[in-house]
């Protein structure tokens, strides 16, 4: 049934200057249910990510913090992990871009690039704040959009029309540190030239790599044309200073996306049967996946691939990438009290039902997704409450109380295999990051069963002695349909998983998935989940 693989899975980096939040969170759980299924299918696969920890908001942040960056960065990295952890997101490792390792391969690929006549010098005008005495990033200035005439747009991309841009051509631009309008100053930059890569880059985006109605999407950057890249900057700046050069940096945008292979190679560190090269080199016949939101496809389908190819490192084999989760139908924000950490959501909340919404919501499409309260409780109270967990329930009880918790000697064998090729399909949309389409014919399964429980009705022909043996090989198929739905609900719901399998006394495992459970004990069935309440919700808002 399964080919086996080799794959490297990666999620795009958490920023150091900030807590982990919901919006973040789609994403980690996304690429974390994908790689608990490939890891059932047998699959060797490495999942990793990193704290993105350069960049002038961390100097600034930390600078208004009174603390150096290295001590905010580190703050900040040992509160993700603990957030990821106890969502249960499996990375392999989880690492920093503020690494050795990271300044050694932003070394070698910027001296590569240098080399192959891929890296030009280039004088510019640039925004600079006369107040704070800084060259502002582009996500500092604000202003008019030179498309749209929208405002209130940042200095890289409008949010209105979509469109790409430098921060000079902002109409009427604003810094937003010191809410003065910025002068315009000279700076010699090292520009990596993206123009030259027009060719490989077609014939790269035609491989497969992106849906295609994004793949659609990125024609538009073709035909307004490739632009070189300014991958440098300015001191004061918080990350790796380039050798041999003065005041200059590498921009974080550049070791950002290195993070990736320096992070896999300390992984190789530490496990000493991974060999980086065979995972990196050029012609790797490894696989690598990047998960993503669609604010940074133009980096990843464009600079990215680009960089790899001119700096002799393996591309991606696929971009699966989502949209941004609105909440209650407005955008994410600290100020309007729209806005709900990681952390926040656990103390009222567990992470399996997050887990599950989102796999819920999520296909292979870059619309965004709204979390709506009331839409959440019906979700978790009637698909894994009432459905799924009770399906178990409502048949411990019969084999628990009458049959010592033995399942019957034998079932309908030709209705159970029925219902695992039924399954099948769950497997397709599972390796396509179609969840939510995996949830729908989860959700089908469970409406089979729980209607041949309704149809032969054990609550009644438990009543006539010379029936009993019969409702002990119903409630028995029906724990067997409810274990085949668990194998399928493990990689999106870890905790409920961990509890079915102890009521089971059996490991969910996919290759045994023909081969009932018969003739076997189960455990005395304890609550696997409890029902939602809406104030859990509104608590967590308030608080």
């Amino acid at each position: 049934m399964f080919l086996k693989k080799k794959i490297l899975v990666t999620c795009a980096l958490p920023y150091s200057n900030g807590s982990i939040h919901l919006g973040h969170m789609l994403e980690h759980i996304q690429a974390d249910i994908w790689v608990r299924y490939h890891r059932m299918c047998g699959n060797e696969i490495y999942f990793i990510c990193a704290d993105d920890a350069h960049g002038t908001p961390v100097m600034l942040k930390a600078k208004k913090l009174n603390i150096t960056p290295e001590k905010m960065i580190k703050k900040v990295y040992f509160e993700h992990i603990s957030d990821l952890r106890n969502f249960n997101i499996s990375y392999d490792n989880y690492y920093t871009t503020h690494s050795n390792e990271n300044f050694f391969f932003s070394k070698l690929i910027f001296n590569r690039l240098k080399k192959k006549k891929f890296i030009k010098k280039k004088i510019i005008k640039q925004l600079y704040d006369y107040i704070y005495n800084l060259f502002l990033p582009d996500r500092f200035i604000k202003g008019k959009c030179p498309n749209c005439y929208s405002i209130n747009q940042y200095g890289d991309h409008c949010e209105n029309c979509g469109i790409t841009y430098g921060s000079i051509e902002l109409i009427d631009p604003i810094s937003i540190l010191s809410h003065t309008t910025p002068i315009l100053c000279n700076s010699e930059h090292y520009f990596f030239d993206l123009p030259q890569f027009y060719k490989f880059l077609k014939n790269w985006l035609n491989s497969g790599v992106l849906e295609e109605k994004i793949k659609n999407k990125m024609k538009e950057w073709f035909i307004l044309g490739l632009k070189k890249w300014d991958i440098t900057r300015d001191s004061p700046y918080f990350g790796f200073k380039i050798p041999n050069s003065i005041n200059k940096y590498f921009y974080v945008w550049l070791d950002a996306p290195i993070g990736y292979i320096s992070t896999f190679k300390n992984l190789c560190n530490h496990n000493k049967k991974l060999n980086f090269f065979e995972w990196w080199k050029k012609d790797s016949n490894t696989e690598l996946y990047h998960f993503i939101g669609k604010d940074i496809i133009y980096f990843h389908s464009l600079f990215w691939p680009a960089i790899l190819e001119g700096s002799n490192f393996r591309k991606p084999t696929k971009l699966f990438v989502h949209g941004h989760i609105t909440l209650n139908g407005l955008k994410m924000s600290k100020s309007k009290g729209n806005f709900i950490t990681a952390k926040k959501w656990l103390k009222f909340l567990d992470s399996d039902s997050l887990r599950y919404y989102y796999a819920s919501k999520l296909s292979s499409n870059i619309n965004d997704i709204d979390f709506n309260f009331y839409d959440f409780v019906y979700k978790i109270n009637g698909d894994v409450v009432n459905k799924i967990v009770n399906l178990a329930s409502r048949n411990a009880y019969f084999i628990n109380n009458y049959f010592n918790n033995n399942l019957s000697k034998n079932i309908d064998i030709s209705f159970y295999l029925k219902f695992v090729e039924k399954s099948k399909i769950i497997h397709e949309y599972f390796i396509k990051c179609k969840f939510s389409h995996a949830i729908k014919q989860i959700i089908i399964l469970s409406d089979i069963a729980n209607y041949y429980i309704d149809k032969y009705k054990p609550w009644l022909l438990i009543k006539n002695n010379l029936k009993k043996k019969e409702v002990q090989k119903i409630c028995s198929m029906g724990i067997n349909m409810f274990r085949i739905i668990m194998i399928y609900i493990k990689p999106i719901m870890p905790i409920l998983s961990q509890k079915t399998e102890l009521f089971l006394k059996k490991k969910l495992c996919i290759h045994n998935i023909k081969y009932p459970l018969i003739n076997r004990k189960i455990s005395k069935f304890k609550p696997l989940f409890t029902r939602i309440n809406i104030n859990d919700l509104k608590k967590i808002i308030k608080e």
